[in-house]
């Protein structure tokens, strides 16, 4: 309402769009707008027509996050601990909580040994997500919700997520390799244009969730995860993907649209005493 609002007045209007696949509002509005920002160097559905006012900016992620990329990959080695963060959300966390200890539980004993386990499960799934995990010997920690969900970040070696616009911002930023699972429903299959950066790059692999079984996971966990150097390695492609200076840029996009500011008149003042 308020960027329609604006338009008849002739204020300067910009939107922000997160995901790789423009959506039906921005749609709607971009041809009328002064700038676009985007998130992908790809983004489809936008026009040709547009491209001289299209700047790309990335998504803001937390100081927190960003903190994360100044830290060097956690240490790792053949015979290490391997720490797993598992986060899929409110709408995504089910099919995972299904696949990812019978996946984790099909991997090579030596390397299932290692493995430690966070992962964000909803309530009903909670308790059978932890049987499963105790009968494999995989110690986990699960939880609804993870309020440090930044330090968990910080010293995971691998993340399984969906591939929403703010999980793959902040892995790219944090320099996290990842298997990401895009959610089918998502208006447009935007998760899937999500993903193809990161994926192009070498910092993530995907799976379709029609093809996400734990045969499947074990598969791409074994070539991620056995081998510290080419982990390591995905870590850095996950960071060359990453836009730090999102917020700063976005803001600087805004304010180059401003008017330059005129000063008001000087105000007049009375004597305090005639």
């Amino acid at each position: 309402p308020a960027l329609l609002a604006a338009l008849p007045g002739g204020i300067p209007t910009a939107i922000h769009e997160q995901n790789a696949v423009l959506g039906r509002v921005n749609r709607l509005i971009a041809g009328r707008v002064n700038a676009i920002a985007i998130s992908y160097p790809r983004v489809a559905r936008l026009k040709p027509g547009w491209a001289e006012k299209t700047h790309l900016v990335g998504n803001p992620v937390r100081e927190e996050i960003l903190a994360i990329r100044e830290q060097d990959f956690p240490p790792l080695d053949e015979n290490g601990i391997f720490r797993i963060l598992v986060t899929g959300g409110s709408q995504g966390a089910s099919v995972l909580s299904r696949v990812v200890p019978d996946g984790l539980g099909l991997l090579p004993l030596n390397f299932r040994r290692r493995l430690q386990v966070t992962q964000q499960c909803r309530q009903e799934d909670i308790e059978s997500v932890r049987k499963r995990y105790g009968e494999l010997g995989i110690p986990c920690d699960l939880a609804t919700y993870l309020p440090d969900l930044p330090a968990r970040l910080s010293w995971s070696h691998l993340v399984i997520a969906r591939a929403g616009a703010s999980t793959i911002a902040e892995l790219t930023a944090a320099g996290r390799p990842a298997i990401l699972i895009p959610l089918p429903s998502a208006t447009d299959d935007h998760q899937s244009a999500n993903v193809a950066e990161m994926v192009e790059a070498g910092g993530a692999r995907a799976i379709a969730e029609s093809s996400f079984t734990p045969v499947e996971l074990a598969k791409q966990m074994q070539k991620l995860g056995l081998d510290p150097a080419a982990l390591a390695n995905a870590a850095k492609r996950a960071r060359g993907c990453g836009r730090p200076e999102a917020a700063r840029d976005l803001a600087d996009l805004v304010e180059s649209l401003a008017p330059a500011a005129i000063p008001p008149d000087p105000v007049q003042l009375r004597p305090a005493y005639a």
